[in-house]
């Protein structure tokens, strides 16, 4: 073997082996769902489920409204990804190629934000929210976050990555700012995108603090907190809790193997031009 084989072999092993890493957990909750309760707690370290079963899937779904907590986190994730692309594409074209008075500072202002730990935001938005009398809604669920800095600075920097000459080109058709960006950049701009829509829409569908913080009705809980229905007095209900688990972490692995393309295209391309 030359030295390039070898190379090549050490990499392989060193990405398979954390592959498996990274694997194992989702691995072992998939296997847990399909165990039953005496599997679980006498042969913890199983890798296989002895007597598989569905039994932990149906008490999912009988014992909570968990297909109405799967709507509640899609309607809020969904909304919360879509504002925030249509709030990140208004504000990163401004700041990537519209020419305005103090506009370095305000991006600097917009940037600082991303250094101010969340939880310290989430009393003026709890009392915001709960003044407009959005308190147990999905607009309170998903208005806070309609925009963010951090879409906001990725977006900008794929957009300074594309050629003046599209823009030129299409100021001479007649198209204006807005026009320029629907027809130019945002096609241009499908990497980026999907690449935002991914972090955005698996943030919104793991967030358990906020929903937990203005969510009082059992109607309005989203998925994460529909798990912790599982966790009682007398302990974790780990064969339920898996299964709900299982449940919850398959859009996001749909929505990632959809977009995947596009998502390492935009990972790749993103920062290029600084």
């Amino acid at each position: 073997m030359t030295k390039r084989h070898v190379t090549l072999a050490i990499k392989y092993a060193v990405l398979a082996a954390g592959a498996i890493i990274m694997l194992f957990p989702f691995y072992w909750a998939l296997s847990t769902s399909f165990k039953e309760l005496r599997d679980i707690y006498f042969e913890p370290y199983g890798m296989f489920p002895t007597n598989p079963t569905f039994s932990n899937y149906i008490s999912v779904f009988s014992k909570a409204p968990f297909g109405r907590y799967l709507l509640n986190s899609l309607v809020v994730a969904a909304g919360t990804t879509f504002l925030q692309l249509v709030t990140a594409c208004l504000s990163a074209y401004a700041f990537a190629r519209m020419r305005f008075r103090g506009r370095e500072i305000i991006f600097f202002l917009f940037l600082a934000t991303m250094m101010i730990p969340q939880q310290i935001l989430m009393i003026p938005q709890y009392l915001v929210v709960m003044r407009l009398g959005m308190g147990d809604t999905y607009q309170g669920l998903i208005l806070p976050y309609a925009a963010t800095a951090v879409s906001i600075f990725f977006l900008r920097q794929f957009f300074r990555t594309i050629p003046k000459d599209f823009e030129d080109a299409a100021i001479i058709d007649g198209c204006g700012p807005l026009r320029i960006l629907r027809y130019v950049f945002i096609p241009l701009s499908k990497p980026a995108l999907a690449t935002i829509s991914i972090f955005v829409f698996m943030w919104s569908w793991n967030n358990y603090f906020w929903p937990l913080l203005i969510v009082d009705s059992t109607e309005m809980r989203t998925i994460q907190l529909g798990l912790a229905l599982f966790r009682t007095e007398g302990g974790i209900q780990w064969g339920e809790f898996m299964a709900g688990t299982v449940i919850s972490t398959l859009p996001i692995l749909i929505l990632y193997f959809i977009a995947q393309k596009q998502f390492v295209k935009g990972i790749t391309l993103t920062g290029m031009k600084g």
